[in-house]
């Protein structure tokens, strides 16, 4: 099974909805991400008997619920060659601790994430037209400074059909919520 973990801010999804209309669509070819969340960390393929250790590992994870700030859209990998349009965070070091403590916490399964980026994507890129035009378009979309309230972070499975991926929350954590 295809594993992740993740913050799902919810209740911001109309938010990024009308940031993902926004894009220029006369001057890309891309697809919008259909639901949001900040990938804490991708665990990939995982045999189905590894599920219990990943949950016990996760459950000892400390974590305290907090606050961060989106802010401004970015790309990956570059301007240059922008394959995703991704809205990111500022005062993220709260993020970013939980990631390497979820990392400590998987150590004795998988290896850590060392390129770590708390982000949000909004678009995947196939082909852009004309991308000084596509950068100056997307340079005037106002992305208002808006709270993401991090009460805890969930174990998905993402399962790919051919209406694309569907998303099922195997646990979350902390559990006593």
């Amino acid at each position: 099974m295809r594993l992740f973990i993740a913050i799902e801010p919810g209740y911001l999804s109309g938010y990024f909805k009308i940031l993902q209309s926004q894009i220029p669509g006369d001057l890309a070819k891309f697809s919008l991400a259909k639901s949001f969340h900040l990938t804490l960390k991708f665990l990939g393929e995982v045999d189905e008997s590894w599920l219990e250790a990943i949950k016990t590992s996760l459950n000892k994870v400390s974590f305290t619920p907090f606050t961060a700030f989106l802010t401004g859209i970015g790309f990956f990998p570059n301007e240059k060659n922008i394959k995703v349009i991704w809205l990111g965070f500022d005062q993220s070091e709260k993020i970013i601790e939980l990631q390497k403590n979820i990392d400590k916490s998987l150590r004795h399964i998988l290896k850590p994430d060392n390129r770590f980026h708390p982000h949000i994507t909004l678009a995947r890129v196939k082909l852009i037209k004309d991308r000084e035009m596509f950068l100056a378009k997307i340079s005037q979309i106002n992305t208002e400074e808006k709270q993401l309230e991090a009460v805890s972070f969930r174990l998905i499975k993402s399962t790919l059909t051919p209406e694309g991926l569907v998303y099922e929350v195997l646990a979350e954590f902390p559990q006593d919520l």
